[in-house]
Formats: C-alpha cells, sequence, structure tokens
C-alpha cells in the first residue's frame, strides 16, 4: 500500500515558537504549576463580561458580510481617520477579519507570486517567516541590529513587499516618521509593498504619538495595514482583526476571506460595534498602565545590569542574555524548571536573536512581574 503523506510544504514550517511554549504553561497550569507567565502575547484587562441581551437574535447568530459588520467598518474607519487624518473608506477599503493573523496571511497570499521573496527584520513576530512559506513565498530575514536605511541592501529583483511590525514586538520600538519615510522611499523606487502590522498602536505612552504607515501614502498604493481589536480591547481570544488596504487590492483579498472563513464572528462583532467607544473608555486607562508597566520593568532590568532593546511601547522587553553561557532556549528552559518563570527564547525571533528572551508584562500582576525579572536578572549571573 501506498503510503500517504502530508505536503512538503509543511516540512518548511514550524510550529509558532511562543504558542507552543503557552500551551505548555496551560499544561504545567492544569497539573497545578505556579508559574510566572511572562511569555504570553497579550494583555489582562478588568472588561464587563459581554451581555448580548438586546441584540438582534435574527441575525447574531449567521453570517454576516464578508467585508464585516458595516456598522463596526464605519466605526474603525472614523477611528483610524481621526488619529492619521487618513481618510478610510468603509465600504471598500477595510476588512474585518478572524484575527490580525488571518489578515496578514491573506495578505500575503494575495500578493505573492511563488519565489517572490519577503523583508523581514528581527526580531521579527515568530508567524512572519512561515505565513511566507505558506503563502509560496520566500522569507529575507535581515539581523536585528541593521538599521532601517540598511534594509536596502536586501532587496533583489524577486523583492515583492516588506513587513513591518511597529510598535514592535518584541522590542517595544515605535517607527519615527523619518523611518517610515525611508521605507516609504524604498517602496516607491523598487516597486514594493509595505505590510504595517500595527496591533499594538495603542500602546504607546501616555502623550507620546504613534505614526501609522497610513500617513505617507494617504491613497494606500502600496501600504496594507494589519491590526487587531482583540489585542487592542484585552480579548485576545475574541479573534477579531482588520484590514486596510485600497479598494483594488481589497477586492482580492476578499476573496480569501470568503473562502477561508467566510466573515468574522457576527455577534462579537455586533457586540464590538455597539460598544466601541465605551471599550476604549474602559481599556485605554488600563493600556497606559500596563505600558507604565513595562517602562518600570525596564528600569529594574537595567538596575540589575540586563540590557534591553531600545523601545518605550507595547508591554513587551526584548532582554539580552549578556554574559550569560546559555543560548536563549536553554536559559529559557532553566529558568522554567527551577524558577517557575516562563519567558520566550530569542532565537524565535530571528537566527540573530539567540541572545535575547522575550519578556511580557502584561498577564501578571506587577509584583509577580518584579518576581520574574528578578529570577532573569539571577539566572544570567548564575550562569556567566
Amino acid at each position: 500500500m501506498k503510503t500517504l503523506r502530508h505536503a512538503s510544504l509543511l516540512d518548511m514550517v514550524s510550529e509558532a515558537s511562543s504558542i507552543q511554549l503557552n500551551n505548555r504553561i496551560y499544561e504545567m497550569r492544569e497539573a497545578g504549576a505556579d508559574v510566572v507567565t511572562l511569555s504570553l502575547g497579550e494583555a489582562f484587562f478588568d472588561i464587563p463580561t459581554p451581555s448580548f441581551e438586546g441584540a438582534p437574535a435574527d441575525a447574531i447568530h449567521h453570517y454576516s458580510h464578508s467585508r464585516g459588520l458595516p456598522l463596526l467598518r464605519e466605526k474603525l474607519a472614523r477611528y483610524h481617520q481621526s488619529a492619521t487624518q487618513v481618510p478610510i473608506d468603509p465600504e471598500r477599503e477595510i476588512m474585518i477579519t478572524a484575527g490580525s493573523k488571518a489578515a496578514i496571511f491573506m495578505t500575503l497570499t494575495a500578493l505573492l507570486e511563488p519565489g517572490d521573496e519577503v523583508v523581514i527584520p528581527e526580531p521579527l513576530w515568530v508567524s512572519y517567516p512561515d505565513q511566507v512559506r505558506l503563502a509560496r513565498g520566500i522569507p529575507v530575514m535581515t539581523p536585528w541590529f541593521e538599521s532601517v536605511e540598511e534594509l536596502g541592501s536586501y532587496i533583489t529583483p524577486r523583492t515583492k513587499a516588506i513587513i513591518v511590525n511597529n510598535p514592535h514586538n518584541p522590542s517595544g520600538r515605535r517607527l519615527t516618521a523619518a523611518q517610515l519615510a525611508v521605507l516609504h522611499d524604498m517602496a516607491d523606487r523598487h516597486g514594493l509593498f509595505i505590510i504595517a502590522d500595527e496591533a499594538y498602536h495603542e500602546f504607546v505612552p501616555e502623550g507620546a504619538s504613534f505614526v501609522s504607515a497610513l500617513v505617507h501614502d494617504p491613497l494606500k498604493q502600496h501600504t496594507i495595514v494589519c491590526n487587531s481589536m482583540s489585542k487592542n480591547y484585552g480579548i485576545s481570544g475574541w479573534r477579531i482583526g482588520y484590514l486596510m488596504a485600497n479598494e483594488y487590492l481589497m477586492d482580492q483579498i476578499i476573496k480569501l476571506q470568503q473562502h477561508l472563513v467566510t466573515c468574522a464572528p457576527t455577534i462579537l462583532s455586533y457586540h464590538l460595534a455597539h460598544h466601541f467607544e465605551s471599550l476604549l473608555a474602559a481599556t485605554r486607562p488600563q493600556i497606559q498602565e500596563v505600558v507604565r508597566r513595562r517602562n518600570r520593568t525596564a528600569e529594574l532590568l537595567a538596575d540589575r545590569g540586563v540590557a534591553c532593546l531600545p523601545g518605550d511601547a507595547s508591554f513587551y522587553l526584548f532582554a539580552s542574555l549578556g554574559e550569560s553561557r546559555l543560548d536563549s532556549e536553554e536559559f529559557a528552559e532553566r529558568l522554567l524548571l527551577r524558577h517557575h518563570v516562563a519567558v520566550v527564547p530569542g532565537i524565535g525571533y530571528g537566527a540573530s536573536c539567540d541572545r535575547f528572551v522575550r519578556i511580557s508584562v502584561g498577564a501578571e500582576p506587577e509584583e509577580r512581574v518584579v518576581r520574574g525579572v528578578s529570577a532573569v536578572a539571577s539566572l544570567i549571573e548564575e550562569t556567566r
């Protein structure tokens, strides 16, 4: 009998390292272990338990428009236009998806021909390279120490796009208007798309500015912005994301939405549309507090001699292992087994990042964060 095999494409794809680790943490917790979880890529907020009382029962249990619920698209378009001064057509230039991961993957699938290259600066979000491979493209990673200006040296005749994450997971860096202008100039000169993952755009320090990639390309000629309501409202499990692009490209991406997921979850979309402003009002003060916690944690690590890559946004820090003799996977494993503290090995964020670990401060009370990062600093000292 002939042996049946899966598609060879999947042999080039790995499990998402951060999710694989967190599945292990869930299992440890279920077995009764007390784990300080600095590995989760989400923030835990105090938000009202959703009530669907009064929602239209004849609508919430059924399919909705595959571009997304019209009222939610209208509110998102106004929200982004207010922040960026860039007009967004809610009818033709925005689509709501089942999470921003789906938005990024559908964008890549719509853009890439087999063998097209996508430039991805490290530290990278762990899913970018494998999503490019799944879309039949070739990820071209650049080392973490390369500047935005130096990305041009990685562009070839096969390059189709550059992916940028802003604000950045895992460093918390915000791209400046000048850095974004450099990227847009590259896109214009080389005929490239910019895929801007802006899922953490609310997570900036109070009074600080966030510059969307749309500002330099208001006609959306080469820019696709992917974003997440789930992340910004502290409801990651809801899986509600969206993307904004020009009308022509959106008409192509909608085909993927219709064949893959039909539409974003209707009942959740109704809830978000009708509570849009109140959820923002509830979460924004908590966002500010978690960003302050992130920056207090950076100071705490610095006081212990642990350097982090520059950044002041999101709820992540990318901490250097300094003179530790352990690589990032060995370090994270020893930290988990000996100290019951979970961080994500830096190697998952690119080959140049094996001397770092990602620390997230969004899922634990501050006293437990302090306990966890103290263990990180102590283990670095112990393993010099």
